[in-house]
């Protein structure tokens, strides 16, 4: 068995991986809502494409924790900050898949589809990545005040996004002839609504690690 000094390097490894994952997602969130916006069809591929690369890195980071697990058979909050760390990864990683459905809406507008992207998106945009930096913080810090602050930005994630909603379908209804185009712009809201849903996870789960015990932020 590793010694103990080493084991807590190797534990900070996959932490730091995963925080970089976190900061990846963010990237593509901010690239896939600008090519949105910017009908930049180009942007877009490069999400899509960038994905493979988040793909590998939460696979890594599994890989990392079981190895570890096998290898130090962990108990207590060794073992939670591993199990912890995977859980995380993954929500990252549809957070990120999310980005890409983004990227895939921006490219089925195309570049010349001559609508407004609603302001709002922008602004949903935002609060994500208010909740992504917090969420990195209290991952990083183990901080269960900070985790706790994620739901009520989810909250207004998604009042924001009901209210969006709302408004594309009246929009809809007054151009059915671009009701396709429209609804690529619904998709694209519901896609930002999903990364505060996975954020609200990680808070979870920092909660978690912290006092052993499993929470529900949504009741």
């Amino acid at each position: 068995m590793v010694g103990r000094e080493q084991f807590d390097q190797e534990l900070l490894e996959v932490k730091d991986k995963v925080i970089q994952l976190a900061r990846s997602s963010r990237r593509q969130l901010e690239q896939s809502v600008e090519a949105l916006y910017q009908a930049d069809v180009n942007l877009a591929e490069r999400v899509i494409k960038a994905d493979e690369q988040l793909d590998e890195m939460d696979l890594s980071i599994n890989e990392a924790a079981i190895l570890l697990i096998a290898r130090q058979q962990p108990v207590a909050t060794d073992l939670r900050k591993l199990i912890v760390a995977i859980r995380i990864s993954t929500d990252l990683e549809r957070m990120a898949d999310n980005a890409k459905n983004i990227a895939r809406s921006a490219i089925r507008l195309g570049e010349d589809h001559q609508l407004t992207i609603h302001s709002s998106l922008a602004d949903m945009r935002d609060i994500a990545f208010r909740m992504i930096d917090l969420a990195i913080d209290a991952y990083y810090k183990e901080d269960v005040k900070l985790a706790k602050q994620l739901s009520e930005l989810d909250d207004l994630i998604d009042n924001m996004f009901s209210h969006v909603l709302e408004e594309l379908l009246h929009m809809s209804a007054s151009n059915p002839q671009k009701i396709q185009l429209i609804m690529q712009m619904a998709f694209s809201a519901r896609y930002i609504e999903r990364f505060g849903d996975h954020l609200t996870n990680i808070a979870e789960n920092v909660m978690y690690l912290v006092k052993g015990e499993t929470f529900d932020l949504n009741e």
